[in-house]
């Protein structure tokens, strides 16, 4: 465990490559599970604000969902989380050639709105948790995954590599720099 700031990151995120293979796992992340993905308070109202223009590009499964019971839901912590049509897939997925992707980044992508999508979405396949008054980044390892883990062992890319724009879009560029050197630091220190 890495201590940055006060957040304690797992040595998964150094120890484990990763890096998404769509074509082989179809983005089944969005699709699979027992729980829509966790939300932040603020997330909700960003997408209450841009959900005509998320709308266009969801399954008319999932505009029924958001218009029947809004954009989240709770889980059985009573978290804030996702919606899910049918209770399985995220309400803001779509399918093009047979993947799953998300209709909110997809509406960023276009330049309709400046939210990308939840950042747990954004740092899947690490889930934030709290420890007292600490954060801890910790690698959620899923079946689903299997591929990416495969890919990012042939690609050479440790997961706190892969995941470098959804953690510094949650902690900021300078923590992003203090956990890479230390990742470094703890790479050298096992070699030595």
């Amino acid at each position: 465990m890495i201590q940055i700031d006060n957040v304690l990151v797992s040595d998964e995120l150094k120890d484990t490559f990763f890096s998404c293979d769509l074509s082989a796992c179809h983005g089944d992340c969005c699709v699979e599970g027992d729980t829509g993905a966790p939300l932040e308070e603020e997330e909700i109202s960003i997408l209450e604000d841009y959900q005509d223009f998320i709308k266009p590009y969801m399954t008319k499964e999932g505009i029924e969902v958001i218009e029947k019971s809004g954009v989240f839901d709770y889980d059985a912590e009573g978290e804030y989380v996702t919606p899910l049509v049918k209770n399985k897939e995220c309400a803001f997925v779509y399918v093009e050639n047979g993947i799953n992707f998300c209709a909110i980044e997809k509406a960023w992508l276009k330049k309709e709105i400046p939210f990308q999508k939840p950042i747990s979405c954004h740092l899947y396949p690490v889930r934030l948790s709290k420890v007292g008054e600490f954060t801890a980044v910790n690698y959620h390892k899923w079946s689903v995954c299997a591929p990416a883990l495969i890919k990012g062992e042939k690609e050479d890319v440790p997961l706190y590599h892969y995941l470098k724009d959804p953690l510094v879009r949650k902690f900021g560029e300078e923590w992003y720099e203090k956990l890479s050197a230390e990742m470094k630091n703890k790479s050298f220190k096992q070699d030595a």
